[in-house]
């Protein structure tokens, strides 16, 4: 096995994790707040149909997917160091339980404590030959895609994101440029497949509970996947873009206070409820408009708070708990202290 790079970050994976989190929030706010089904024919309709073709089922199999890149790292890159890697782990899903229960007394919906217990389930393939898992990987994703069973869905994808960090996929992109090319532009051509055929199932969004609006959210579940990996390798091809990646720095930011940042919407997302009264009132659209506001308050905030700080503040919170011990948090500390072992 390939030796790993134990301190520098990935940073593409900090940029799809914010990108992740930008749609993430679309979705939940929805159900957060029991948004009206929009009439048909109305620019509400627009957007719902947009939502449920292009974000739902999207950017929870990215953040899936990543959590098993990061699940190889984090062990990974712990032996490396001479530590076992395994014991971190688990304490580091205990923390993400712990998390996912206390937020889902607010969000039923989340996804922490799943990832958890999906981590746990997953971990003992974690030293398996990475063809295998890549097979296994691929055949779970097709069987539960198939069946449209999203609860499921993440087991196989934390798993090919494992095996995506067995193989080193993101490590030095930039020598990979022609796969990614190739790679975008071929699950664009199924991604465009896909969404044809789902458009084509769509019903008059009015129509809750029907057998078409059902086969329509089927559907779309089946062919996330497909689109999910088409929206990863687009990010990446533009990442290699010098303006394009200076332009998108912002999602880095996002994306390294990912665990902040996603308990936080929920949390903005109750606020607001409880200020305005907003359950039950609003439209798809007007779910929009409050998801770009909190999208644009986290990510001047996660920029300001990174450039004073290491970690974002549940970030530093969870190191404690894995670690054991007190991680410097300002930036000023640790220059400190580096400069004290010399």
């Amino acid at each position: 096995m390939n030796p790993v790079d134990t301190t520098n970050r990935i940073d593409e994976l900090d940029y799809l994790r914010g990108f992740g989190l930008l749609g993430i929030i679309l979705i939940n706010i929805v159900f957060l707040l029991s948004a009206n089904m929009p009439a048909p024919n109305t620019p509400d309709a627009v957007y719902w149909k947009f939502l449920y073709l292009f974000v739902e089922g999207r950017f929870y199999t990215i953040f899936s997917f990543l959590f098993g890149v990061g699940f190889y790292l984090f062990i990974s890159r712990a032996n490396a160091k001479g530590k076992n890697g395994t014991i971190f782990f688990l304490r580091r899903l205990l923390v993400m339980f712990s998390f996912g229960l206390l937020h889902s007394m607010y969000h039923p919906g989340e996804a922490l404590s799943v990832y958890a217990v999906c981590g746990l389930l997953i971990l003992p393939l974690y030293k398996l030959k990475k063809e295998l898992n890549l097979v296994i990987g691929l055949i779970l994703l097709f069987a539960f895609s198939w069946v449209a069973i999203k609860p499921l869905l993440p087991i196989a994808l934390i798993l090919l994101g494992l095996t995506a960090g067995q193989y080193r996929l993101f490590e030095n992109i930039v020598e990979k440029r022609k796969q990614l090319n190739w790679f975008t532009s071929i699950f664009f051509l199924f991604t465009v497949i896909a969404l044809y055929y789902q458009a084509k199932q769509a019903p008059l969004p009015s129509r809750e509970g029907s057998l078409e609006l059902y086969w329509f959210y089927h559907v779309g579940i089946m062919i996330g996947p497909i689109i999910s990996a088409f929206y990863v390798g687009l990010l990446l091809v533009l990442l290699q873009i010098p303006i394009m990646k200076k332009l998108l720095t912002p999602l880095k930011y996002y994306g390294r206070m990912a665990l902040t940042n996603y308990i936080f919407q929920t949390v903005f997302i109750l606020i607001a409820n409880s200020l305005l009264g907003l359950y039950g009132q609003l439209t798809f659209l007007q779910t929009l408009i409050i998801c770009f506001g909190i999208n644009i308050i986290q990510l001047a905030f996660s920029m300001i708070w990174l450039h004073y700080f290491r970690f974002g503040p549940l970030e530093w919170i969870w190191r404690m708990a894995i670690y054991l011990k007190v991680p410097p948090l300002w930036k000023k500390d640790t220059a400190k202290c580096q400069n004290s072992i010399q």
